[in-house]
């Protein structure tokens, strides 16, 4: 593939610092720019004016639906404009979005409905048989995402009288759960806002948004990375491009296509886009900035990277509770080989990181430890689950779950996972959740989940299955058994069977025996 020196478009940095909540930012900017593009798909473009008026006869419906301030909206839908409609009506009603991952399965779904309290959700009609095959009835109103237009037609595009702080919950992302159910982490107004803060109160540039930015949101939105990085974009006033799913050919066809300029994505997904057949680095010259997170970059995947799309790189690092990202690895240390390559990166000003001992003691440079993460971006709590809140959420740390340690210049380097946590292709699973589901299997005596690596996905599901007595499972069983239960992305990849598996004298399973033949020759003991 060739190289290109091609120049890269810099406007002026934006931030907007009079912005302090999700109400603001639609009435802002269709008052400076009304006719400037705020959200593309699939060829359709939404002004901010439109998007201002729209969401504001949203949030009138959802009144008139006898929603009020802290009621859960869900959305059960891909990408699409009306997915940000319901964002910023949400924001100007109190009312708490609810973002499904459309790739679950319907038991799954069920959970995060009952669980959130759910009144009304938007469901996209591709969906609908997830919901129909649900064990309960959702609960609240169902509108039709292909609906929506008519529902709220009739309603003022007038603003509402709500005035949102910065504490005031406004999403609810479900995280897996590492006892099989996942959990509400709910999210305020401040989660979108604190990093972009300080990146300027520092004038750094690691993440930024420029005049002129036409941002690709590779991440889905029932994802933090990629809810985060639409609304820094909305908030600074730039063009988002949204995909209804990621696909490598359709992505490489808008950068080229509508001249995008800076993308967020994780590293799977460049993987994809560079190894589509017939891409070459003329498709990539608009792009100045590639932002990624869920993963690190291999060297390889780098160098290939920076000389095919030609751009800065920034990685970031974080969890839901963090509100996305609270560390970074800018661009200037993405050096091949380079002593940094390693690190998650450090964090931005006003985050601090540490790393603790099993007594809750902050460890001195270079020992290892679990990382925990203080941010003004950090989750309000797990939705009704007071005690998980006390045990993630101490003093105002938020402890990541993650074993790593600083170096003297305070960069984070993640050197194992405390939690068991297996990362797919940038989405957290646990094994508890599937070895609940496999050992209801009646050939299942017993069950025990790992990650192994991946080199396309950073780590796929690895299960060492021992049979019930008297049975032969395999593994295209287990399969078919899983399939209606769980996310494609959480099925096992790989099944060893077993007679039994390794315990220590109190009978706590040893994970980590079962994971070191597979992770003896990594530095790192995660992708």
């Amino acid at each position: 593939m060739e190289t290109t020196t091609a120049p890269r478009p810099r406007g002026a940095r934006l931030h907007h610092p009079e912005l302090s909540t999700l109400v603001h930012t639609t009435r802002f900017h269709a008052a400076r720019q009304p006719e400037a593009a705020a959200v593309i798909c699939e060829g359709r473009t939404l002004s901010y004016g439109e998007l201002h008026r729209r969401s504001n006869r949203m949030a009138h419906a959802l009144r008139a639906a006898g929603l009020r301030e802290g009621d859960r909206v869900a959305y059960l839908g891909k990408e699409s404009e009306h997915y940000y409609e319901a964002l910023f009506a949400c924001a100007k009603t109190g009312t708490v979005l609810v973002p499904v991952n459309w790739r679950l399965a319907a038991p799954e779904v069920s959970h995060i409905l009952q669980d959130s309290g759910t009144r009304l959700l938007f469901l996209e009609g591709e969906f609908a048989p997830i919901v129909q095959a649900m064990p309960t009835r959702p609960p609240g109103t169902v509108v039709p995402v292909d609906s929506i237009t008519g529902w709220r037609a009739e309603r003022p595009d007038s603003e509402t009288e709500f005035e949102a702080t910065p504490d005031t919950p406004v999403a609810q992302l479900y995280t897996s759960g590492t006892t099989g159910l996942p959990k509400g982490v709910v999210l305020a107004h401040r989660s979108f806002f604190a990093i972009r803060d300080a990146l300027a109160s520092e004038d750094l540039d690691w993440i930024d948004w420029r005049e002129g930015d036409i941002a690709l949101v590779g991440i889905p939105g029932f994802h933090v990375g990629g809810l985060w990085w639409a609304t820094q974009n909305l908030n600074a006033g730039t063009t988002i491009v949204v995909l209804p799913a990621f696909a490598a050919r359709g992505a490489v066809d808008l950068i080229r296509g509508l001249g995008v300029t800076t993308a967020c994505v994780v590293p799977a997904m460049l993987r994809m886009m560079l190894t589509e057949p017939g891409v070459r680095a003329e498709d990539f010259t608009t792009l100045r900035k590639t932002v990624y997170g869920g993963s690190p970059i291999s060297e390889a995947l780098l160098e290939e990277s920076l000389a095919v799309l030609d751009c800065e790189f920034a990685q970031i690092y974080g969890l839901t509770e963090t509100g996305n990202t609270a560390v970074c690895l800018p661009p200037a240390a993405h050096v091949p080989g380079g002593p940094l390559m390693q690190a998650a990166g450090r964090p931005y000003p006003g985050v601090r990181a540490r790393a603790i001992d099993g007594r809750g003691r902050e460890l001195p440079p270079g020992a290892v430890g679990e990382v925990c993460l203080r941010t003004p971006a950090r989750m309000v709590e797990y939705w009704g689950l007071p005690d998980k809140t006390a045990e993630a959420l101490v003093d105002g740390w938020i402890h990541t779950g993650d074993a790593g340690y600083l170096d003297t210049d305070g960069y984070v380097f993640i050197h194992d996972r405390i939690k068991d946590a297996i990362l797919v292709a940038g989405e957290n699973v646990y094994p508890a959740e599937i070895e609940n589901v496999l050992e209801r299997h009646p050939a299942v005596g017993e069950a025990v989940v790992i990650g192994v690596p991946d080199e396309r996905w950073g780590e796929r599901v690895h299960a060492f299955v021992v049979p019930a007595a008297g049975t032969r499972p395999s593994g295209r069983d287990l399969h078919t058994f899983l399939v209606p239960r769980l996310a494609a992305f959480k099925l096992p990849a790989s099944y060893e069977f077993t007679d039994h598996v390794p315990r220590n004298p109190s009978g706590k399973i040893l994970r980590r025996e079962l994971r070191d033949r597979y992770w003896r020759d990594s530095a790192r003991k995660v992708n």
